[in-house]
């Protein structure tokens, strides 16, 4: 496995090594070992999550405030735009995003480690998108940051306007979130 670096300090790709031949294609999806020298991360994952979205559907920016959850995250078919936001007040890049085109043909994976808010835009007509987590789901301590905040700037690769959840539709601007200090 090999780690690509991004502008935000501690989120980085991962690109597996494949090897394929005739038949198909065989890679180590997960290595714990190789994962912490890699990243730094010497925690456990305790849960994994699998959705499916259809073409358009954003799903984002989450993060829990008590909680938080380091992300391991890969597509296992069809194509999304992954982004991850520094909401670390304290850090010198907090507000600003990273995004990457995580898809089932380029096996990409992206570490979105505690501190930063997450979220993706499913590009394809459908994606299944895993991720791995660093501690459990408690909604009571999730938050969302508005998608489209204008002081982050994301810049999204829209075709009109994306299909979101309610939660997501309410989302808050970053300036008035609840952040990590």
């Amino acid at each position: 496995m090999n780690m690509i670096s991004t502008p935000l300090e501690g989120v980085v790709l991962l690109e597996p090594k494949v090897f394929g031949d005739a038949r198909g294609f065989f890679f180590e999806s997960f290595n714990q070992r190789r994962f912490a020298e890699l990243t730094g991360y010497q925690g456990d994952f305790v849960q994994d999550n699998h959705s499916r979205s259809q073409r358009g559907v954003l799903r984002g920016l989450h993060y829990q405030i008590k909680q938080p959850q380091g992300k391991l995250v890969r597509v296992v078919s069809g194509a999304v735009f992954d982004v991850a936001v520094d909401v670390r007040r304290a850090s010198k890049t907090f507000g600003k995003w990273f995004g990457a085109e995580l898809t089932a043909e380029n096996k990409r994976m992206a570490w979105i480690p505690p501190g930063f808010a997450h979220g993706f835009l499913v590009l394809s007509e459908t994606a299944d998108f895993l991720y791995k987590t660093t501690d459990y789901w408690a909604p009571e301590h999730e938050r969302a940051i508005l998608w489209n905040d204008p002081a982050i700037d994301i810049q999204w690769p829209l075709d009109g306007e994306p299909q979101l959840s309610a939660k997501d539709k309410v989302g808050k601007l970053l300036a008035d979130a609840e952040v990590f200090e």
